[in-house]
């Protein structure tokens, strides 16, 4: 006996569901192409320093309650906002960024902290890719670390050694004196204080302990905003 088995035909509907589908995905496919590989630049200068301000005291906030699916996408968001970078592009500078963090974390050395640089040399080309200001990349990149390190070295380092890290760094990134970053590195070393101080709190942090973190976080971004508006030095 004959196979009688037949199979619907595709109805109009079902067709026109298919190419809406494949257009969709064709859009995103060029999308993501176009974030990605696309030549695109802005000013490092321009950016809102209260909003970066809250996505910083968010990441501390997730990293401090150890969520790091909420932390990675609060990373990407302020490399939006403070660098200009685009949609996926920010989730490759996040990972890189990531990645940087991780193998400093598993260091115990300055031996092995030196292990970190070609991932921030990563990190600050992709940044200097997205700049139409110039600066040394490898210099930046040896500079972040040196702040990583007198942070996490706090038996060994002060608050005010923080402070002047961080200053150095600034400067570096945006070509500037290091004297227009003072009131930025004091500002955020303090609020840097503040936040490894919450830690100790028998009952961990408060809403009100993120609440005066976020408040200095904001003066401090506000102080780098208006000190990044000087005009850069001359090679």
């Amino acid at each position: 006996m004959a196979n009688s088995t037949t199979y619907p035909t595709p109805t109009r509907s079902s067709k026109l569901t298919r190419r809406i589908w494949w257009s969709v995905l064709a859009a995103l496919v060029i999308w993501i192409v176009v974030d990605l590989y696309v030549p695109r630049k802005n000013s490092l200068r321009q950016f809102d320093p209260a909003e970066v301000a809250r996505l910083e005291t968010a990441m501390w906030r997730s990293y401090y309650e150890k969520k790091p699916v909420l932390l990675f996408w609060q990373l990407a968001s302020g490399l939006r906002q403070q660098f200009h970078a685009p949609f996926w592009r920010s989730f490759v500078l996040g990972f890189q960024a990531s990645k940087a963090a991780f193998d400093f974390k598993k260091g115990h050395s300055r031996t092995d902290y030196q292990r970190t640089i070609p991932d921030l040399v990563s990190y600050y080309e992709s940044i200097q890719s997205l700049s139409i200001e110039s600066f040394d990349v490898a210099k930046v990149a040896k500079l972040e670390l040196e702040w990583w390190i007198v942070h996490r070295q706090r038996e060994r380092y002060s608050y005010t050694d923080l402070a002047n890290a961080l200053v150095q760094t600034s400067a570096a990134l945006y070509n500037q004196p290091a004297s227009s970053f003072t009131t930025y590195g004091r500002l955020r070393a303090n609020a840097m204080r503040l936040c490894d101080d919450v830690r100790t709190h028998p009952g961990g942090a408060t809403e009100a302990d993120w609440e005066h973190i976020q408040a200095e976080l904001i003066r401090a971004w506000s102080a780098f905003h208006k000190a990044a508006q000087i005009q850069p030095l001359t090679s």
